[in-house]
């Protein structure tokens, strides 16, 4: 069975959810630091504000500088939910009937990759309407395996201590739960 959307869904990129936990806020899309720029350059050509922070850095010990190993690109709601390239404002619909994506030809390899969360054994996002249903995966989902084994290539860890971004970002009823900025793992 090969990955398609759901009819009219486009769960994906608007619900967010607290990673690893709610401490650390609702987690944005996943950037690569060579990803940033482009990124970055279509939402000034669309005249979108997008926010990009970092996500997931390392060091060498506790005082030194972070190499920044990926960024993530906040919603555009308050809590954190909705992606800014989501066009859901006009009446225009994507083929599976969902909101339509601004950049997706051109889009992070992080949305490129889902439903994938994992490469061995392959493993669908059971949030994903389309997984809730087909529950396994087979090789009909190349491409997503392709840019999950991209993502990976690159979040080696050149240190010895890996740090976690906490967004400051979620629900108003979790606010005094989440944490901001750097926290070590």
């Amino acid at each position: 069975m090969e990955f398609s959307c759901v009819k009219d869904c486009s769960q994906c990129c608007i619900e967010r959810e607290y990673y690893p936990s709610k401490k650390y806020g609702k987690i944005g899309v996943l950037i690569l630091p060579d990803e940033k720029p482009r990124i970055e350059s279509l939402a000034k050509k669309y005249g979108i504000e997008i926010s990009i922070i970092p996500r997931i850095g390392t060091s060498n010990d506790l005082a030194e500088h972070k190499t920044i190993l990926a960024y993530q690109m906040m919603g555009r709601d308050q809590n954190g939910n909705t992606c800014p390239f989501l066009e859901t404002e006009s009446e225009s619909r994507s083929p599976h009937g969902g909101f339509t994506c601004k950049i997706y030809n051109q889009r992070p390899l992080a949305c490129r990759a889902y439903p994938l969360i994992e490469t061995n054994p392959i493993t669908l996002d059971q949030k994903c309407k389309f997984c809730q249903t087909c529950s396994t995966a087979d090789s009909n989902l190349n491409s997503e395996i392709e840019s999950l084994i991209q993502i990976k290539n690159q979040m080696s860890q050149p240190h010895a201590i890996l740090w976690r971004y906490a967004t400051g970002t979620g629900n108003k009823e979790d606010e005094s739960t989440i944490q901001k900025g750097w926290i070590r793992q």
